[in-house]
C-alpha cells in the first residue's frame, strides 16, 4: 500500500459524544488521500469502542492506545508514527470543512517555501457568553500573510491548533512538541518561527473551532495568561538587540509583571511609556515612566497593552513616527 499524502493527528481522550462527527467530517473531505491517527489518551467513557468501530470500518483509520499520559505525549506519538509528508492537526470536538485537505495540500504544493499552513477558522461557540474566545478567532483570521504571523506571533498564538497541517520535514528538523508548564502549541509556533519556517493562513474558512466547557485551555495551569507569557518572553529574548535600550509601553503593574521573564533574563527596562499625567515622570523600581513624545529614538519598543482598540491606536502612533514593525517595535499583548 503507497503512503498517503497526509497523516492527521488526532488525540482523544473521553470524547464519545464529538469523535463521531469529527471523523466523519474527516470522511467527507473532498481529498481522501489521508491517514488517521487515533491517541486514545487513557479514556475513561466509550470513546475506545468507538473508536475500534470506526477503525474497523475504514483502512485509514488506526488507533493507538495508550494511558493517560496527556496530550504532548499523544500528539508525539502519533507524530512519530506518521507515514505521510504531510501532517495535519484536528481535534475530537471540531469539525473539518470538506474541502479543507484539499486546500492545505495545493498550497503546500504550489509554495515550496512554505512550511505550514492553516486556514481561516468559525468560531463554534455562544459569542455573547464567551466573548473573549470569539474575538481572539476573530484576531486570528485576520492573520494570513508569512509577515502576518512573523510580526504577530508575541500578541497570541496567530494559528488556531486543530486548523494547521506542516511538511513532515519541518518537525524532523525542529522538533515536535514539548512538554512543560506552557502551552505546547504556542511554544511550538515560536520555536518554528524563530527558525524562520513560514507560516500563512488560507483566506477560505475551513474548519469550526468548537468552544467547550471542558476545553484544556480553559482548565489545564498550562494555558493561564502567565504561562502564555513566560513563553512569548522567552523568545522575545532571543530576537532583541543587546545595544537597543528597551522600553515596555504599559506602566500599569499587571503588564510590568507579565514582563517579568524578560526583565529577568535582559536586564531592567529603560522605561515605561503611558499617557496618564499621573504617572508619567514618576520613576517605578528605579524606572522613569515617559510620556510617549520622550521615547528614545534609538529605543526597541515593547508594546504591552493588551486592549486590541489601545493596541492599534498606539501601533498607528508608532508607524506615523517612523517605527517600523519587527525592527523598531513589537505587538506583546
Amino acid at each position: 500500500m503507497n503512503s498517503p499524502t497526509v497523516s492527521i493527528l488526532l488525540p482523544v481522550r473521553n470524547a464519545v459524544h464529538t469523535l463521531p462527527d469529527a471523523v466523519a467530517s474527516l470522511r467527507a473531505q473532498t481529498f481522501p488521500d489521508w491517514e488517521l491517527l487515533m491517541v486514545n489518551d487513557g479514556s475513561t467513557d466509550d470513546t475506545d469502542a468507538c473508536m475500534n468501530a470506526m477503525a474497523s470500518g475504514d483502512p485509514r483509520i488506526q488507533v493507538i492506545h495508550q494511558p493517560p499520559l496527556g496530550l504532548v505525549t499523544a500528539l508525539n506519538r502519533a507524530a512519530e508514527m506518521a507515514n505521510a509528508p504531510l501532517i495535519a492537526r484536528m481535534d475530537a470536538d471540531d469539525l473539518c470543512h470538506p474541502q479543507r485537505l484539499e486546500r492545505q495540500v495545493a498550497a503546500l504544493h504550489s509554495e515550496p517555501g512554505l512550511g505550514v499552513v492553516a486556514c481561516r477558522i468559525a468560531f463554534g461557540g455562544d459569542r455573547r457568553r464567551n466573548r473573549g474566545y470569539a474575538e481572539h478567532v476573530d484576531w486570528v483570521n485576520r492573520i494570513l500573510t508569512p509577515e502576518d504571523h512573523r510580526l504577530n506571533r508575541f500578541v497570541e498564538s496567530p494559528v488556531a491548533h486543530p486548523s494547521v497541517m506542516w511538511r513532515r520535514e519541518v518537525q524532523q528538523t525542529y522538533g515536535v512538541y514539548r512538554d512543560g508548564p506552557f502551552p505546547e502549541d504556542y511554544e511550538l509556533w515560536l520555536r518554528w518561527m524563530h527558525a524562520g519556517v513560514a507560516f500563512r493562513k488560507l483566506p477560505e474558512t475551513l474548519l469550526t473551532w468548537n468552544d467547550p466547557p471542558d476545553r484544556l485551555s480553559r482548565t489545564d495551569i498550562r494555558y493561564t495568561v502567565q504561562a502564555f507569557y513566560e513563553v512569548k518572553c522567552d523568545y522575545l529574548a532571543r530576537i532583541l538587540p543587546a545595544d537597543r535600550p528597551l522600553v515596555l509601553w504599559g506602566a500599569g503593574r499587571v503588564t510590568r509583571r507579565r514582563f517579568d521573564t524578560l526583565r529577568n533574563t535582559r536586564g531592567p527596562f529603560a522605561g515605561y511609556v503611558d499617557i496618564s499625567p499621573a504617572k508619567i515622570g514618576r520613576k517605578i523600581d528605579g524606572t522613569p515612566v515617559l510620556s510617549p513624545a520622550e521615547i528614545p529614538h534609538n529605543a526597541l519598543i515593547l508594546v504591552g497593552v493588551a486592549a486590541r482598540g489601545a493596541r492599534d491606536q498606539i501601533e498607528s502612533h508608532l508607524r506615523a513616527t517612523g517605527r517600523l514593525p519587527g525592527q523598531d517595535y513589537w505587538l506583546c499583548a
